[in-house]
């Protein structure tokens, strides 16, 4: 066992949930945005603009999705670069196989094949033969075994959300809504999440406000200690630049959740608003506005496809409202509240920006 523990420390491999439910996954998640994500986006600025080149440019984008996303895994996993060049195979089986649950399939695949790879590198004279021999071939092999039943399985969890949220808006509003918004500003990747089970639909849109309230949120309740730099770098960059205030003082978090559990109920019963565009935008909420290019983009898809008529006034006051400015009123309201009770003291929420 000794001797197992000390090869495993010496190949760099570590069994924890750090290493994979945090690391991999927000590994994932940038790969996923730098493929499918942008991909999507220059397709819709390309069919908006009728520019043709950037269809093409967003339709191969959109194609290396899978390697993308494995690539991402393996060097969260610090994998060595025969393994991490050998993983675009390993991508391209899992995602295609993995079918609408493609990115949970690429994960679990993409982890163990990441893990074999190591396990022999540099261990023979022949490397570049054995190192991608192993990784490439237990990653297809474990695509072709398991890949089709994790889909099915992410799907399925997807598909009950969905229905849930279509047939109990409110209740699932609220939950969707808050609990997506918590994944995002832990340490956990909530675009991941949201794509791996291609959470859309109203779901989406509630999902969409969870992350904006957490976002917008922060930034607007923390403007008297961070100011602009802080307003920008939590509105559109990122509300898990919190974290570590979080665990000083979790009070801090109760404002952004309580407005997330009311603005996901206003987005799926008041505004009926739908992620129709990449699974992926329902859980990135204002960063970059990406989340807001994924409505419009459903918007886009569902005129396109017959589903939907024109966007009227009312969808783009849907979208601001639970996008920007409830968030913002919501969470100062509660902030302040926080503030006058104790909960929330000076410098509490003060990040290094």
């Amino acid at each position: 066992m000794a001797n197992f523990k000390a090869f495993l420390k010496r190949k760099n491999i570590e069994f924890s949930v750090k290493r994979y439910g945090i690391d991999a996954l927000s590994a994932m998640a940038q790969g996923l945005f730098a493929s499918l994500l942008i991909g999507t986006i220059i397709s819709t600025l390309g069919t908006q603009l009728k520019i043709e080149i950037l269809n093409t440019i967003g339709s191969y984008a959109k194609a290396a999705t899978g390697p993308a996303m494995a690539v991402s895994v393996a060097l969260a996993l610090k994998a060595p670069p025969l393994v991490l060049f050998s993983m675009v195979a390993v991508g391209i089986s899992a995602n295609e196989l993995g079918g609408a649950g493609g990115p949970l399939a690429v994960l679990f695949v993409s982890i163990i094949a990441s893990e074999f790879g190591k396990a022999v590198s540099k261990e023979t004279k022949i490397d570049i033969i054995v190192t991608p021999f192993i990784t490439i071939a237990a990653g297809v092999l474990l695509s072709v075994s398991c890949a089709p039943y994790i889909g099915k399985a992410a799907s399925w969890v997807g598909n009950i959300i969905m229905w849930a949220t279509e047939q109990q808006p409110f209740l699932m509003g609220i939950l969707v809504s808050a609990t997506v918004g918590i994944a995002l500003t832990l340490p956990i990747s909530s675009a991941a999440i949201c794509a791996a089970l291609s959470l859309t639909g109203l779901a989406g849109g509630a999902a969409l406000a969870g992350c904006c309230a957490q976002m917008v949120g922060f930034a607007v309740m923390s403007f008297k200690e961070n100011k602009w730099g802080g307003l920008l770098s939590q509105g559109i960059g990122t509300s898990m630049l919190q974290m570590g205030n979080i665990v000083k003082n979790p009070k801090i978090w109760i404002a952004p959740i309580v407005t997330s559990a009311i603005t996901g109920p206003v987005a799926t019963c008041i505004f009926k608003l739908k992620m129709n565009g990449a699974a992926i935008a329902s859980g990135m909420g204002t960063c970059g506005l990406v989340g807001q290019i994924g409505v419009y983009t459903g918007w886009v898809n569902d005129i396109a496809n017959g589903s939907k008529a024109a966007i009227t006034a009312f969808d783009w006051i849907g979208l601001v409202m639970i996008s920007f400015i409830l968030p913002a009123v919501l969470t100062y309201i509660f902030g302040e509240i926080s503030r006058k009770i104790g909960w929330i003291k000076e410098n509490d929420l003060k990040l290094d920006v």
